[in-house]
């Protein structure tokens, strides 16, 4: 758990009077080893918000990502088994760029789930690569028509894009399949005494071209994250994020809000750390 607090008084750089910054995080493992067989499950959740004077109570911090993977090996390096993804976040999330905030995400809007069986490749004990064949599904159930705008008219008299849309899937069907290669890797390595650095990159390709789409199988999906820690005693932790997410059907950004873009995230914080 992370937590920040600022003040200012007659402050003539025009920083906030009163800022508060919580972050609860848990990143969770579990392994379990039959034989030639390894099954391990990693869970990452962790909700942020920020209170200022100017702006009120906002969320800066919203992730529940959960990746499993089976393996079974047949030479020291070298191994078949199956990965499964699932990605979503706890809240809502919304655009306050325009004169009306809009509902943006939310829970299950968008829900990203991955099953890719293939080979994995581990070199070093630290490292390791998965590619394959996969189904991905994305989910956008929780209110897919959300509108801003009564009947989804905007005042200036243009057509609002409802929520679903936004990621590329019909809201009646509250969801879509892909289908193409999916690749993952795993670096998980104590770089110096007491600090963590865990990187995981999925990349997925489409090779199913849809009628309702500008996606080709070369816009590949990236995420991208890292995760870096230093113990600084037994209870408290230095910890900073990076992530990287690119998907081509995320069409959000740019003047007219329906290009793709890079997104990036990142939180850097020191704060109480408990290990089971």
């Amino acid at each position: 758990m992370i937590g920040g607090q600022s003040g200012t008084r007659n402050s003539a750089i025009g920083a906030e009077k009163f800022s508060l910054t919580s972050l609860v995080s848990a990143n969770l493992w579990a392994f379990k080893k039959y034989k030639k067989s390894n099954w391990e499950n990693w869970a990452d959740l962790s909700y942020g918000i920020i209170n200022t004077s100017s702006t009120g109570i906002r969320k800066m911090e919203d992730k529940l990502d959960l990746y499993s993977r089976w393996r079974h090996s047949f030479t020291p390096i070298f191994s078949w088994g199956a990965v499964g993804s699932f990605r979503t976040q706890f809240s809502n999330g919304y655009d306050r760029s325009g004169r009306d905030k809009k509902r943006i995400s939310g829970f299950f809007a968008p829900a990203y789930a991955v099953v890719s069986p293939g080979v994995q490749y581990s070199p070093f004990s630290f490292l390791s690569m998965h590619l394959g064949p996969m189904v991905r599904w994305v989910i956008v159930s929780n209110a897919p028509y959300s509108l801003t705008y009564q009947g989804g008219i905007k005042p200036d008299g243009s057509e609002e894009r409802t929520l679903a849309s936004l990621y590329g899937v019909q809201p009646d069907l509250k969801g879509r399949f892909e289908y193409g290669l999916f690749y993952s890797a795993l670096f998980e390595k104590e770089i110096m005494k007491n600090v963590m650095l865990k990187i995981r990159v999925d990349v997925s390709s489409d090779f199913v071209k849809r009628s309702d789409s500008l996606r080709h199988p070369q816009n590949a999906d990236v995420y991208f994250t890292t995760y870096f820690t230093m113990s600084v005693n037994k209870w408290l932790k230095a910890v900073y994020r990076f992530d990287v997410l690119y998907d081509d059907d995320v069409r959000l950004f740019g003047t007219a809000k329906n290009r793709p873009a890079t997104q990036l995230k990142s939180v850097l914080g020191l704060g109480l750390a408990v290990d089971f």
